[in-house]
């Protein structure tokens, strides 16, 4: 059997795949030991949020399942749910969108991939790429592209704030420069970094886009309005050169791939067509559920008075334990984050290796996220050095028992790996 160049690309495990393959089989096949899994990347359980969205579904069960589980329905998405997106962003944000401007799919990611195959790769005059204007961001972006060498990403520049923290900025004038460019794509909050990007830096955006002649996708899986985790957590804008993808799993239902995208028509056709002949559509019991928690305002209630709240204090205990656990000898800082379920550490030392750490955690059942998996060209940085392997993520969502003991193991972990450093000089 051969693939083919697609199929080939498509068939292999992006880095962290491989390592949550990893963590999966570690976790499974061995028995009776205590695993801290600092790597996951679900939302927390939030009883709450669990307890609401079980009534919803419920409740769709009862009143529509003969109607949207036992018969197939339009690719766009079920029309109560596209319609009630609708009528929910014009009241909220004035954005006067009809549901020729929306699209349901069956996940957030979906869509992504979506707009990639569609806006990227192989032309009638030239090859363009998917750009992710900047890294770090969201691994599973670097899986979308069909094609070999079919994704780049700008680095940022990084600057110091304190004694230990940092912030990444981007770098306009190299996403500027950019050859071959077919589609943009950011996070925003960003997953690793939980960096919110600005107004004033998504308009600089659109404005790089309009340069390349593409669209600029936004996926606001954890943003505005929902699930909202970010203390900082800003409209997100519509333009008629954005997609705005939004999910319901940051908000509580990872498991159900429900997604949507917000565009211009223009956009949007296409990407209807593409699940058409492909998915078909996004399952619809879900979607029930989905309509019924927005025209009642549940979902708002659930993002004021819960989700935020919590993600807001969780961030809170974190930050303050890694500042009292890690070396204070040791040069590492924290991203300075706005939003997102991660901590995104950086430990600038000639002696550390993202993967070193993950091995030598892994020995003491402890898993995180190597950091390189974020950038995408991370052994040969142009600009960050060793930067992108000197990075690891910690979720927040576990429970705060297992962040303790998983952050008190990480700190002497470090402590190890320096001294066997300065053991190796002497």
């Amino acid at each position: 059997m051969e693939l083919s160049r697609s199929g080939t690309k498509m068939a292999s495990l992006s880095g962290l795949r491989l390592i949550m393959d990893d963590i999966a089989a570690t976790t499974g096949s061995a028995t009776g030991k205590e695993w801290l899994n600092l790597g996951i990347g679900n939302p927390a359980a939030i009883p709450e949020v669990m307890d609401t969205w079980q009534r919803m579904t419920a409740e769709a069960l009862a009143a529509s399942f003969g109607d949207v589980s036992c018969r197939y329905g339009p690719s766009r998405g079920l029309p109560e749910l596209v319609d009630t997106i609708a009528d929910y962003f014009n009241r909220r944000y004035g954005w006067g969108v009809g549901p020729r401007n929306i699209v349901v799919g069956p996940g957030s990611q979906m869509l992504c991939f979506i707009a990639a195959a569609l806006f990227t790769g192989p032309g009638a005059t030239s090859d363009t790429r998917l750009v992710l204007p900047m890294t770090p961001d969201y691994t599973g972006y670097q899986g979308l592209s069909l094609m070999p060498d079919g994704i780049t990403g700008v680095e940022p520049l990084l600057r110091l704030q304190g004694e230990r923290s940092f912030h990444y900025l981007f770098d306009l004038l190299a996403l500027e420069r950019l050859s071959d460019v077919g589609l943009m794509l950011l996070s925003s909050p960003s997953n690793p970094a939980g960096r919110c990007a600005s107004r004033d830096e998504i308009q600089r955006l659109i404005s790089a886009a309009k340069g390349h002649d593409v669209p600029l996708v936004v996926d606001n899986a954890y943003g505005a309005p929902f699930p909202g985790i970010g203390g900082l957590s800003m409209a997100p804008v519509r333009d008629e050169r954005v997609i705005n993808v939004f999910s319901v799993s940051k908000a509580g239902l990872p498991g159900e791939r429900l997604g949507f995208a917000i565009a211009d028509e223009q956009y949007i056709d296409p990407i209807v067509s593409f699940l058409s002949n492909s998915a078909l559509h996004a399952p619809q019991l879900v979607q029930s559920a989905l309509a019924h928690a927005l025209q009642s305002d549940v979902l708002d209630t659930l993002v004021a008075s819960v989700i935020g709240p919590f993600y807001a204090e969780r961030r809170k205990f974190v930050e303050s334990l890694l500042a009292g656990a890690l070396p204070e000898d040791i040069a590492w800082h924290l991203h300075a984050a706005e939003g997102g379920m991660f901590c995104w550490v950086w430990v600038d030392e000639e002696w550390f290796d993202d993967l070193r750490l993950y091995e030598a955690l892994k020995g003491r059942g402890v898993f995180v996220v190597p950091g390189r998996h974020f950038f995408t060209d991370a052994e040969q940085s142009q600009s960050l050095g060793r930067h992108p392997q000197q990075c690891f993520r910690i979720s927040i969502t576990a429970d705060p028992d297992t962040i303790v003991a998983g952050v008190e193991v990480i700190a002497a972990a470090l402590s190890d790996m320096r001294a066997g450093s300065i053991r190796r000089l002497r």
